[in-house]
């Protein structure tokens, strides 16, 4: 398996980029493609011991910055580190492509080289969310701010597909959510969304409410990018006041530092299962070609991880299942 990482994108990028690599390749078979400038890779891989057909090199010229508009920046720079990366999946020379560059560059670039899978009317970014009962999948956080309901119906299918594949979830609880439990809470989207979905044979248990996600009562939340954005972003804010609290909360009483080796061994453990770095990254669902979009911010496990998911989700044959139960539903509806 070939892996097409875009060693430019990142805020510390290609330091952590390359490190990241170099950490999976020591840790598997595949081999991982560097895309971007060839010197300042080659910089910072002669820091590193790896064999040679491991890692390898493809020279692009450009980079895409993250604060340069996606589609514009895409269609002027087709030899950026990130273009260049896209199009190696959608010539079969890589079996997925990772970017912790740009995201919305990323995702115009996938869907300019790659296009979408056949009947998907739009891609969507999927985040793995911690929930009180493992895992779910949030969908769609931040691909698309406006929605219709069949791009929400197909968010469900893709999202059932992306958990029973790749974290091998048996017929996943799928939640809409929306502002009440009751069938008629909710937008003009939401609505028309709850009567798609309530009518198909997904085990569609209805909506959910915002508070409902950590409780993992759901095992795939559909929202439209707007709402689902803003829930990640309140979820990652949540997560980081919760640790600056304990820290206050241990300073501020002196006696609670006794308790610190048992508190310590808690904390790490719930550190773990918020930490994004975990994951490495989202995949984007509904390109034709395995898509992960990391952190901007990610560090060497971060990039290590991304990897990781990339392999899995390529090696699950995800987009292949994704187009066959989009075609099942496509047909149903037609009856």
């Amino acid at each position: 398996m070939r892996l097409a990482l875009d060693a430019m994108g990142g805020d510390h990028a290609p330091a952590v980029t390359v490190a990241g690599a170099v950490e999976y390749a020591r840790e598997h078979a595949h081999e991982v493609i560097l895309v971007g400038n060839e010197a300042l890779i080659e910089q910072e891989l002669s820091k590193y011991s790896v064999r040679k057909n491991k890692i390898t090199i493809q020279h692009a010229k450009e980079t895409i910055g993250m604060d340069e508009p996606p589609a514009q920046a895409v269609r002027q720079k087709k030899d950026s580190s990130l273009v260049v990366a896209a199009q190696l999946v959608a010539d079969n020379k890589a079996d997925a492509f990772i970017s912790a560059g740009n995201s919305g560059a990323a995702m115009a670039a996938s869907l300019l080289c790659m296009r979408r899978i056949p009947n998907v009317s739009r891609p969507a970014i999927a985040t793995i969310f911690p929930t009180l009962a493992g895992y779910c999948v949030l969908l769609d956080v931040g691909a698309n701010v406006d929605c219709k309901p069949r791009h929400l119906f197909q968010f469900a299918i893709m999202g059932k597909v992306y958990l029973e594949k790749t974290f091998d979830k048996k017929n996943p609880r799928i939640g809409l959510l929306s502002i009440g439990e009751e069938e008629n809470k909710g937008n003009e989207l939401t609505l028309s969304t709850f009567e798609m979905l309530k009518n198909s044979p997904l085990n569609f248990i209805g909506n959910i409410e915002g508070r409902d996600i950590p409780k993992g009562l759901a095992d795939v939340v559909v929202c439209d990018g707007f709402v689902g954005n803003i829930v990640l972003k309140f979820g990652e804010g949540v997560a980081e006041m919760v640790f600056k609290l304990v820290k206050q909360e241990m300073k501020a009483h002196p006696i609670a530092w006794a308790a610190l080796p048992f508190l310590w061994t808690a904390m790490r453990g719930l550190r773990k299962k918020l930490d994004y770095t975990e994951h490495g990254g989202a995949p984007l669902l509904g390109v034709d070609g395995p898509c992960i979009i990391s952190h901007g911010g990610s560090n060497a496990k971060a990039i290590k991880n991304a990897l990781k998911a990339a392999a899995r989700y390529a090696e699950n044959h995800v987009n292949a299942e994704i187009a066959a139960e989009i075609e099942k539903f496509e047909a149903l509806s037609k009856c």
